[in-house]
């Protein structure tokens, strides 16, 4: 059955006439490839030998003994190639622009995770590929740009607007109107006009699928709840959709709360009630916008869940009541993220750390009975220059300077 693109009345695809065709024959590859079973049995196939999947659930015994509260477990999307969860999405939209027969990949990208599985993907199937960034991003995530390059994708960084994601997402749709026949553009997240939201949605379900398998097998029942960080929604989606049917399992998307409520310099859409309904970007969902309509500014710690809109699919899921959102600001993720390292020997991303960040707020008034499961949807490789500036450590402070000096001399020295 034809889906009309709506979640309640969140999503639809609000496109120029000029890529009507192109959204068409993606509606009709992606429709195809998921009512065949042998499309989804290569898909695992691959995330099994590329991208070491199933990533395993951990029981996290000395951050649950330190709260004293829920037994804490943890879906290590943080294992896949890549570092992250953006992998599952970008090698199923690899898998379909094989099927579709085009040579060409564009993506946008903010923290650069999704850039760089989305190289990672065109060097595997010898795909063209080029990749748009806001220029605050590409300098707060220089590591991620490298690899990018390294793998052979074009890095363009964009200056417009406030230079972040948005503004790349708005570039990316700028070139596949030119480049449409050859090209496919692979949307990073739950978000934009439909099929993307439901299709990244359908590719990130791997991760739910095998969360809820995991449990079962490993505890023997489901979580009482499930946290997820939210940017636009794709890691959420994935673990929320193995859980979606089963009413006893609350489910909590952590959005980016930054300097706090009523600052104006956070991305917390849905928890703090500054968002409202509009059409941007293709589609209609909440977005941190003025009263003409005009995206605001946004701001987060972590570079990935800075984007002033959210998936449709979790508007409908936030106006049902079906998940709790939930926001974290920039210090409780810090904090969190410290903790886990220390307790834990485990590293997330600042954005999975938000999800952290409030399961601990909330685990300590739960019973040793209750289960918590938490998305480590990515680790911190990428942000380690964020955090040690965030936490004004001196020995990373010095190396930097030293460094610095080093390449003065250097460049000095070739003049």
């Amino acid at each position: 059955m034809k889906h009309s693109g709506y979640h309640t009345q969140f999503g639809g695809a609000f496109i120029p006439e000029i890529l009507v065709p192109t959204f068409e024959q993606l509606e009709a590859a992606y429709l195809e490839a998921k009512a065949d079973p042998a499309f989804w049995a290569e898909y695992k196939a691959l995330m099994s030998s590329y991208s070491c999947r199933p990533t395993p659930i951990t029981f996290a015994e000395n951050l649950t003994r330190h709260f004293g509260g829920a037994q804490i477990y943890i879906k290590r999307e943080d294992l896949n190639h890549t570092g992250a969860h953006k992998a599952n999405n970008v090698m199923g939209q690899g898998l379909l622009t094989r099927r579709m027969g085009k040579k060409r990949v564009i993506a946008e990208t903010g923290a650069g995770q999704h850039g760089v599985a989305t190289a990672t993907m065109a060097a595997r199937f010898g795909f063209e590929c080029t990749i748009y960034m806001g220029a605050v991003d590409v300098a707060r995530q220089r590591p991620n740009v490298f690899w990018m390059e390294q793998m052979g994708a074009t890095v363009i960084p964009v200056e417009d607007g406030s230079r972040t994601l948005k503004d790349a997402i708005n570039e990316a749709f700028r070139d596949w109107v030119t480049n449409m026949d050859d090209t496919h553009y692979v949307l990073g997240t739950a978000c934009g006009p439909y099929p993307f939201p439901d299709m990244v949605t359908w590719f990130q379900s791997i991760i739910g699928q095998e969360a809820r398998q995991q449990m079962l097998e490993r505890v023997g029942r489901l979580p009482d709840r499930a946290y997820a960080c939210v940017g636009g929604g794709s890691n959420a989606m994935g673990l929320f959709s193995g859980f979606l049917n089963d009413k006893e399992v609350e489910l909590v998307g952590v959005e980016a709360g930054g300097r706090g409520r009523g600052t104006g310099e956070h991305a917390a859409r849905l928890a703090y009630d500054d968002a409202s309904i509009g059409v941007a970007q293709g589609y209609k969902t909440y977005f941190l916008q003025d009263r003409d309509g005009q995206m605001q500014d946004t701001h987060s710690v972590s570079a990935g869940l800075d984007y002033v809109g959210v998936s449709p699919i979790l508007a409908s899921l936030h106006e049902t009541g079906r998940v709790r959102f939930e926001a974290a600001t920039d210090d409780e993720v810090i904090k969190a993220m410290q903790l886990t390292v220390r307790k834990e020997g485990l590293i997330p991303a600042l954005e999975s750390s938000h999800a952290f960040a409030q399961a601990f707020k909330e685990a300590p008034d739960l019973s040793p009975n209750d289960i918590i499961l938490i998305n480590q949807s990515g680790r911190a490789d990428k942000d380690i220059f964020t955090v040690a500036d965030a936490i004004d450590d001196p020995k990373w402070k010095e190396f930097i300077i030293r460094k610095a000096a080093q390449y003065q001399s250097g460049a000095q020295g070739g003049h």
